[in-house]
């Protein structure tokens, strides 16, 4: 449950530690003095979205603390941060975290009922998402098997209307195919196979050149015949001889002959090699077959716009595609049938699912029937009216709530017959029958008594401290039949000091909430001196003690 709020420089809260107790605790004020800004402190501080407009004029920032207790008799701290420029920090126990952790950490800690969640009450979402709810149906097996189950149906429709929309263009994409196949794959395109013939065109067609260059080189390297003339490789061998002899007396020059030695070695392997790069007469006869292979690659490029190693690969992909259309006769055949199975599956469960929605709806009106007769509402049925629909992820249903006030007649929408002070009984109804079948354990009610009096608004404040023996209940209230029905009252109330408004939350002892219950009940100034306010807070409060 609530343990305690602390509030700084929230709108006109300067600041607010205020202590809870399990029960029943009601909030009174004046119109404006800022009950609605605690509950949307309260908001704040259980992840929801805020704005820099509630931070209080000339304060850095806003922030609220919450300190709850848990069922394992441990603690939670959630803080909120909000700063004039907008920014916001979150912290859960005193470590940092993002707004969505804060979110997660504070759910199921408190349910905030308002006006806004009355509206609601009416909307079709709402209405399916309390039969789930009743029914434990959300989050059980049959949803999620439902749901799993819609979604793979969903995406096999997808993929089938895909297939189908490809196979209308299927024959005219066949005939494109096959030109391009047909007019590439002769070719028999491999990687790096341009790179190779352009290699050896450049040397076919150069072959002159490179005769005479390589002839050259070779002719330093190697003598004629003649022997006045030597070539490199003679000399170095001169050479070689030369210095072994030397090397017989000087030690310096045996070094030098071993690297004689190697350069003989190297420059003999380089005339070898020499000898073999000028192109043979039997070479030069494949130059028309390679100048014609190379035009082949610069007339594909041209059309295709391709090189021809992605040309290479991408014919793979034209075969591949090829056969997926050649064959799609087959693939839309595997895919309807998947479809229709599946289509099955989501029938069968969704049957099942509407089946469990009814009893659980049957059972739900039964017991928020049976609440509301203790809510100056005895007779009132609501019906849940289920009907097939359109298939959706959340099932085959369409859920509407139906109201029939008096015995005999006709059930009506709610959304179109009930009054404000009706939907406000019926909610409370529905949250005094959820306080039995979920775990949350504190419930606000802001302004709960919205369109009701007299005994109406006695009911309900009984039905309130009902609830409060199983939740904490905290109720922002205008009435002073509810607010003495509570066992702790605290007063919401403005102040000015030092020419700045600002709002106070203080507890009430009996004698202040005597009075508070008197101005509640009087409306006009000078409440205090009037005896027939107090004596009716008095009988309040007495009658709140009797029960």
């Amino acid at each position: 449950m609530l343990k305690e709020l602390y509030i700084e420089n929230l709108a006109v809260i300067e600041k607010a530690v205020i202590s809870f107790d399990g029960g029943f605790t009601a909030f009174t004020g004046e119109t404006g003095a800022g009950k609605s800004i605690l509950i949307g402190g309260i908001n704040a501080v259980l992840g929801e979205r805020v704005s820099k407009d509630i931070v209080r004029a000339g304060a850095e920032k806003a922030v609220i603390v919450a300190l709850f207790s848990l069922p394992d008799n441990s603690e939670l701290s959630l803080t909120r941060e909000i700063s004039a420029t907008g920014n916001s920090v979150a912290r859960i126990n005193g470590r940092t975290a993002t707004a969505a952790e804060l979110k997660e950490a504070a759910s199921g800690l408190i349910d905030i009922h308002g006006q806004h969640q009355t509206r609601l009450l009416i909307s079709p979402e709402t209405q399916l998402a309390l039969v789930d709810s009743f029914g434990k149906i959300d989050g059980g097996s049959l949803k999620a098997d439902y749901e799993a189950a819609f979604r793979e149906f969903s995406q096999i429709s997808k993929q089938l209307k895909a297939a189908q929309s490809a196979d209308a263009l299927r024959e005219d994409k066949i005939v494109l195919l096959s030109g391009k196949i047909a007019d590439v794959a002769p070719f028999k395109l491999k990687a790096g196979e341009e790179a190779q013939v352009s290699e050896q065109l450049a040397r076919l067609r150069n072959a002159q050149h490179i005769a005479d260059a390589v002839g050259k080189a070779y002719s330093a390297l190697a003598s004629d015949g003649d022997v006045a003339e030597y070539g490199a490789v003679d000399l170095l061998n001169i050479c070689k001889v030369a210095l072994t002899e030397a090397g017989r007396y000087i030690p310096a020059c045996a070094e030098l002959t071993e690297r004689i030695v190697a350069l003989v070695i190297e420059a003999d392997d380089i005339k070898s090699e020499l000898s073999g790069l000028v192109p043979r007469s039997e070479e030069l006869e494949q130059l028309p077959a390679l100048e014609e292979r190379m035009s082949d690659f610069l007339r594909l490029k041209r059309k295709y716009n391709l090189e021809p190693d992605e040309l290479a690969a991408q014919l793979a992909n034209w075969q591949r595609e090829l056969g997926d259309l050649q064959n799609s006769d087959v693939l839309l055949h595997e895919l309807a049938e998947q479809k229709r199975v599946l289509g099955e599956r989501v029938r069968d469960l969704g049957a099942t699912l509407s089946a469990a929605r009814k009893a659980a709806a049957q059972e739900l009106s039964q017991r928020i029937a049976s609440e509301l007769d203790d809510l100056a509402m005895a007779g009132t049925q609501l019906l849940f009216d289920i009907r097939a629909d359109k298939v959706t992820i959340s099932g085959m249903d369409s859920v509407e709530l139906l109201i029939c006030a008096n015995k005999g007649e006709t059930p009506k929408p709610l959304s179109k017959v009930a009054s404000g002070g009706e939907l406000s009984r019926i909610m409370l109804a529905i949250k005094s029958v959820q306080a039995t079948t979920d775990d949350v354990p504190t419930v606000i009610f802001d302004e709960i008594d919205a369109g009701i009096s007299g005994r109406a608004a006695h009911k309900v404040a009984v039905k309130l401290a009902a609830l409060s023996r199983e939740r904490q209940v905290l109720c922002v209230t205008h009435l002073a039949q509810i607010a003495a029905m509570a066992d702790n009252h605290l007063l919401i109330e403005k102040a000015v000091a030092d020419g700045r408004t600002f709002t106070q939350v203080a507890p009430l002892d009996e004698v202040a909430r005597k009075r508070e219950l008197a101005r509640i009940i009087s409306g006009f100034e000078g409440f205090e001196e009037d005896e027939v306010s107090l004596a009716t807070a008095q009988k309040l409060l007495e009658r709140r003690a009797g029960l």
